[in-house]
């Protein structure tokens, strides 16, 4: 790290969505990238992406379910682009379904992915930064991490399990006075392609529930996050109502969400019957970092922009109330 920016990165899930516009903020900073996902086309995208924005790329084609394939990765990355600063964990699977209509297979399947996936990220970054006492281990999390909504239960538990596996090891670092620094994102729903590829056994088409985020919203978060030491960032404000409403009206929420939480999932398409679906294979072709909800979709969060300069805002209310304060007296 130079003061504080990383030099080398590790993406997963780097080929698409949020992973593809997190490998795009890197590369504008300068930042070196190991692009790890399992489709080459988007892996390839993904890397002259990086190299038009003048940084170095290195593809690692590999399914994270893999915990050998991802410390072979890792020890690559170090051998040809140098020490990794950065780990960013974000590689994903889901089924839209309800609970009584997926197979062991298919649960096994999606917390393999998203959940061990980030367990074997994280031993390899921490392999490699524990004995440099340096580095940062960043998890894409969600808000579905702290509420599970109807339809999506194995991802739900999966990013329930990366929060709680997160606790765990941060509270260890912290125990060891460990200069590797654990650090979490929540995210909201975010407008990528994983909605025109997810396997889904819905009636209609799936879709993000609303309000909907570009994914250049949650690199920037991201970014944020890297530069900064704070252990967990929410972004925008239906992340901070959804974990903070879990918290105080948990069962409530329950039946919220077994009224609401169908029909803000799905468009009033159909579902194509013969949409090919990633669960097992990746889908051939470049998808970019974009789904097919941009004309829903905002480029802007108010809270995420508070969060982010929540200091100068703080001063910025105290100067203004010792103003008041002032011109009160007189």
């Amino acid at each position: 790290m130079t003061a504080g920016k990383p030099r080398v990165a590790v993406v997963t899930g780097a080929s698409a969505g949020v992973g593809r516009a997190t490998v795009r903020k890197l590369a504008r900073e300068g930042v070196a990238i190991g692009l790890i996902a399992r489709g080459i086309d988007g892996l390839e995208g993904a890397r002259a992406d990086v190299e038009r924005l003048g940084a170095r790329a290195l593809v690692l084609p590999l399914d994270v379910s893999d915990a050998d394939a991802v410390e072979a990765a890792a020890g690559r990355v170090e051998a040809e682009l140098g020490p990794i600063d950065l780990w960013i964990n974000n590689a994903m699977l889901s089924v839209f379904s309800p609970v009584r209509k997926m197979t062991p297979e298919e649960f096994r399947r999606v917390t393999e992915v998203t959940y061990l996936g980030y367990v074997y990220g994280t031993l390899a970054a921490l392999k490699r930064m524990l004995p440099r006492d340096q580095g940062v281990i960043l998890q894409v999390g969600s808000a579905l991490a702290y509420r599970g909504i109807p339809l999506q239960a194995a991802y739900c538990g999966a990013k329930h399990a990366i929060q709680g596996f997160s606790e765990s090891l941060r509270s260890e670092l912290l125990h060891d006075k460990s200069g590797v620094q654990l650090r979490m994102v929540e995210l909201p729903a975010v407008n990528t392609p994983q909605f025109g590829w997810v396997k889904s056994n819905l009636p209609r088409a799936a879709q993000p529930v609303p309000p909907i985020f570009q994914p250049e919203v949650v690199a920037d978060g991201i970014w944020w996050m890297v530069l900064h030491d704070r252990p967990e960032l929410y972004i925008g404000w239906p992340t901070v109502k959804t974990i903070a409403g879990d918290r105080i009206f948990g069962r409530l929420l329950d039946r919220y969400a077994a009224r609401a939480g169908w029909d803000s999932q799905m468009t009033d398409e159909p579902r194509d019957p013969d949409q090919p679906h990633n669960l097992w294979q990746p889908i051939p072709g470049d998808y970019g970092a974009h789904g097919a909800f941009d004309d829903r979709a905002t480029s802007r969060s108010v809270q995420l922009w508070a969060s982010m300069h929540k200091r100068a805002l703080l001063l910025a209310a105290g100067a203004a109330g010792l103003a008041t304060l002032f011109l009160t007296i007189l």
